[in-house]
């Protein structure tokens, strides 16, 4: 028992430290992300399955689970960021960074099913095992899962259909969220 809360209690410090991402269920409901660009440094990806809580009413045909790719990115700025997602007929859309301050997150994870913008990367290892990447840390994947990593990471035009996303700090100068008729 003792071990069990030692442990326990180090994975609460190491995720309140950003260390690890902090596992949830995801609601099963997409939203885009778009960027005029991206920077980041130490970048992984790798495939995970994400869930949705019993008897989700998103969970359709999948069960309750997606596969999704896994982008982690150490350090990130995003200039001119948004944020939306679809309510029927309305978005909730969230943009920031439109001024001389990027967007920045440090240890930002995004579960993603499609990723699209022109990208470059520097010291790029594809193929490797996600079980070894240590470009972010605590940012690994499965043993025997397709992995791959970089030194840093640009994309510009960035678009992201995502489903989630942490981070150890976000921060987003010029906030501003609203509904609107127009997502990202």
């Amino acid at each position: 028992m003792v071990v069990s809360g030692a442990i326990t209690g180090g994975l609460v410090v190491a995720t309140a430290k950003g260390v690890l991402a902090a596992q949830f269920s995801i609601s099963g409901v997409p939203f885009t992300v778009t960027a005029t660009q991206l920077q980041g440094t130490g970048f992984e990806q790798f495939a995970t399955l994400d869930h949705m809580i019993p008897n989700s009413p998103n969970a359709g045909k999948t069960g309750g689970q997606l596969v999704l790719i896994v982008s982690a990115i150490k350090t990130a700025t995003l200039a001119n960021l948004c944020q939306s997602v679809s309510l029927g007929g309305s978005y909730l859309k969230i943009t920031a960074g439109s001024g001389s301050t990027p967007v920045s997150a440090n240890t930002l994870v995004v579960d993603s099913t499609s990723i699209a913008g022109d990208a470059s990367f520097n010291n790029m290892s594809i193929g490797q095992d996600a079980s070894t990447l240590n470009e972010v840390p605590g940012a690994v994947g499965g043993a025997g899962i397709f992995g791959q990593q970089s030194d840093t990471v640009t994309i510009n035009n960035l678009k992201q259909t995502n489903y989630a996303t942490t981070a150890a700090t976000f921060t987003l100068p010029g906030l501003s969220m609203s509904f609107s008729s127009t997502g990202c």
